[in-house]
C-alpha cells in the first residue's frame, strides 16, 4: 500500500547509528548538490540529508532527490542552459552537481542526436513526425554514461573509492569507463551469459569485472549483501546506494529531447523498460520543465518497451494490476532482461496517467526491428533499440499510438555490442570470384 505525505523528520544513519534529524539538517555535502536539497521517500514523503543511502527507513520505500529548482525568468534560464556546454552539464542548474562540475575529470555524456526519422515513420505509416533519439552516440555508445556521470559526482562527494554496479552489461562499461577517467578503482558484476561485446568493453578499462552464475536478479541481490558487508565499505554502488543520485542522469534525455524539438513536448514517448528507473526519470524530467516554463505545458503520452521474454510489466499493465509479478528472463534483449524491476509500479503509474500503454514484443520481432531501423535510418540500434522500434511498430498496428502524433522513440545503446542477435540472418549478399563476370552472374549487376 503506498503512502502519501511529508515528514519533516527523519532518520539519518551515520557509521552505524541512528538518529532523528530535521530533514534539512546541516549537512557538509549540502553544496555539492546544486539545487538539490534532500532525498525524499516516493511512497510516504519521508525526508532525509543528502548522503549515500537508498532506501526509507520509515517504509522501505525507494528515495529520490528533491529539489528547489532555479524557478525565475524562462527565458534567462533558456539562455544560459543554451550558452553550456555540449553534454549534459549545460543543465547542471537542474542535477544534484556542483556548481564547477565541467572542471571534473568525466566523460562529459549527452547532447546525442534527435535523428528525424522520415524513412521509417514511411514505411510504419507515422505522418505526425517521428524522431529517434540515439544515444548510442555517448562515450561508451549507451545512455548509461548519463546515469554515470551523476553518480560519480555523487562519489567524489561523499569520498568513496570504488565505483561498482550490477549490471546487464551497458552500466559496467559505463562505469568502467568513468572510474578510469576519473581515477577511481572499479569493480562490477554482472551475470555470467551476457554478449561478447559487452564483456570485452566492460572489462577492457582495466578495473574488475566479476561475473556471477545467475540472471541479473542474482547478481542485483549479492551486490546488496556485499553493501552489508566490511567488504563493502568506500565502495559507491552507482544503481544501489548511490541509486537516488544515479537515476537523475536520466532526466537529461527529458532536458534534451524538450530542447532539441526548440523547447517543446512531444506527442508521444516510446522508452525501453529494465528496471523502469529511465522512464520514470524521463517523466519527471518533463515535468520539471513544465514547472520552470520552460516548456508549454501540454498533455503528452508515455509508453512502455519490453521483451516478451522478460515482459512483467507489460503483463500487469495489460491485466490492470498495480503490482508487477517477478520472472524469469528468457530474451535475446539482456540489457531489459530484470525480471523484478524496482521502479515496475510507477512505469505503471505513469502509463496510466498520461494515456500511454506498456507492450512487448518477440525475439523474432526486435531483431527485425533492428534491421528496420538500420534500413531506413542508418541507425544500428542494440537490442533494447529493437524492443522500441518494435513496440512502435506494434503500437500503431494495434491502434494504441495515434501515427498521426508526433512521436519519439529511444535507442539506448549501439548494435556493435549484441552482434549475436543479428549475425545469424545477416551478412554478405554474394560471395563471388574477383572478376565483374562473377559479379554479373551473381545477379548484381
Amino acid at each position: 500500500m503506498r503512502r502519501k505525505g511529508l515528514a519533516t523528520m527523519a532518520v539519518q544513519t551515520v557509521a552505524g547509528t541512528s538518529t532523528t534529524t530535521p530533514a534539512f539538517a546541516d549537512n557538509p555535502h549540502q553544496n555539492s548538490f546544486g539545487p538539490a536539497v534532500a532525498l525524499s521517500c516516493r511512497e510516504c514523503g519521508t525526508r532525509y540529508a543528502l548522503t549515500p543511502v537508498f532506501a526509507c527507513q520509515e517504509c522501505f520505500g525507494p528515495l529520490e532527490v528533491a529539489y528547489e529548482l532555479p524557478l525565475g525568468d524562462p527565458e534567462d534560464l533558456r539562455r544560459r542552459i543554451e550558452a553550456g556546454p555540449a553534454n549534459i552539464w549545460r543543465y547542471a542548474p537542474l542535477l544534484p552537481v556542483p556548481a564547477d562540475v565541467t572542471a571534473k575529470q568525466n566523460l562529459n555524456p549527452g547532447w546525442t542526436k534527435l535523428v528525424k526519422a522520415d524513412n521509417l515513420a514511411r514505411e510504419l505509416g507515422v505522418t505526425g513526425g517521428l524522431y529517434v533519439k540515439d544515444d548510442s552516440g555517448n562515450p561508451t555508445h549507451s545512455f548509461k554514461d548519463r546515469v554515470v556521470a551523476i553518480a560519480l559526482e555523487a562519489a567524489r562527494t561523499f569520498g568513496l573509492t570504488t565505483l561498482s554496479c550490477s549490471s546487464t552489461g551497458n552500466l559496467a562499461g559505463a562505469v568502467g569507463a568513468a572510474a578510469a577517467r576519473a581515477g577511481f578503482r572499479s569493480c562490477v558484476f554482472i551475470p555470467h551469459d551476457l554478449e561478447q561485446g559487452k564483456v570485452v568493453m566492460a572489462a577492457v578499462y582495466g578495473g574488475d569485472l566479476v561475473a556471477i552464475e545467475g540472471s541479473y536478479d542474482d547478481v542485483n541481490r549479492f551486490c546488496s549483501e556485499l553493501i552489508g558487508d566490511p567488504i563493502g565499505e568506500g565502495w559507491g554502488f552507482v544503481n544501489v546506494n548511490l541509486r537516488p543520485y544515479y537515476g537523475e542522469g536520466s532526466k537529461t534525455l527529458a532536458y534534451e529531447i524538450a530542447e532539441q524539438l526548440g523547447w517543446r513536448l512531444p506527442d508521444n514517448l516510446v522508452i525501453p523498460i529494465a528496471s523502469g528507473s529511465q522512464l520514470t526519470k524521463i517523466d519527471k524530467g518533463l515535468q520539471e520543465l513544465i514547472k520552470l516554463g520552460l516548456v508549454e505545458d501540454k498533455p503528452y503520452k508515455i509508453f512502455g518497451a519490453q521483451a516478451e521474454g522478460c515482459s512483467p510489466v507489460s503483463a500487469a499493465f495489460k491485466a490492470g494490476h498495480d503490482v508487477v509479478r517477478p520472472v524469469k528472463p528468457d530474451t535475446i534483449a539482456k540489457s531489459l532482461a530484470i525480471g523484478n524491476p524496482a521502479d515496475g509500479p510507477y512505469v505503471l503509474d505513469i502509463a496510466r496517467r498520461t494515456g500511454g500503454a506498456i507492450e512487448d514484443v518477440n525475439d523474432e520481432q526486435v531483431v527485425d526491428a533492428i534491421k528496420l531501423l538500420a534500413r531506413t535510418e542508418g541507425i544500428f540500434g542494440e537490442t533494447a533499440g529493437g524492443v522500441t522500434v518494435g513496440v512502435l511498430k506494434k503500437l500503431i498496428e494495434t491502434g494504441q499510438l495515434d501515427p498521426a502524433a508526433e512521436t519519439v522513440v529511444l535507442n539506448t545503446g549501439d548494435g556493435l555490442k549484441t552482434l549475436d542477435a543479428v549475425a545469424p540472418t545477416t551478412g554478405p549478399t554474394a560471395t563471388i570470384r574477383p572478376t565483374v563476370a562473377a559479379f554479373r552472374e551473381a545477379g548484381l549487376a
